[in-house]
């Protein structure tokens, strides 16, 4: 099984242990000035924050397309149908809902959801969870039970310097 993720989830694996567990990210994108930076790739969130500061401006996001989701599925579907696709809360971003489209696209994989109803570390922790599980055997039914246990005892508590990021 291959696990899927978007970079809203916050997973932190090496790049060795992404290909270990068989983990494919799709990034989001953010637009900030006319520039647009694909999450953890263009621009890392030390360095985004920089420029939000010296901006002003706000940023503006973007979830990966259905078509991205289905391009990739069909690519991963050649080694191994069987994926698992656990994404950010589809409360706060699209991205879930471009998983299932994309998926529909592509018939020759199996593809099973997740939201993750969370985002950030706990979401990476589900990721975590799902990627440990399914390299040790696990069907998916128990790895779905593992992650959403995972999500349940978890909890997130954000500190932000400005509110008005939250617009």
């Amino acid at each position: 099984m291959q696990i899927v993720t978007d970079s809203g989830t916050d997973l932190y694996f090496t790049p060795e242990q992404t290909a270990e567990f068989n983990v494919h990210t799709l990034t989001k994108k953010v637009t900030l000035d006319g520039e647009t930076y694909r999450e953890g790739i263009d621009i890392e969130p030390g360095a985004f924050y920089d420029l939000l500061e010296e901006s002003g401006n706000l940023p503006v996001t973007s979830q990966p397309s259905a078509g991205q989701f289905a391009e990739l599925y069909r690519d991963l579907a050649k080694k191994d149908p069987d994926i698992l696709s656990i994404h950010m809360t589809s409360g706060l971003s699209g991205t879930y809902h471009s998983a299932l489209a994309g998926a529909d696209l592509v018939p020759e994989a199996n593809v099973t959801h997740f939201d993750t109803k969370t985002l950030s570390a706990v979401a990476g922790w589900q990721v975590e969870a799902a990627a440990r599980a399914s390299k040790a055997g696990l069907a998916v039914d128990r790895i779905l039970q593992m992650v959403k246990r995972v999500g349940d005892a978890s909890e997130s508590i954000y500190n932000l310097d400005e509110l008005k990021y939250l617009i």
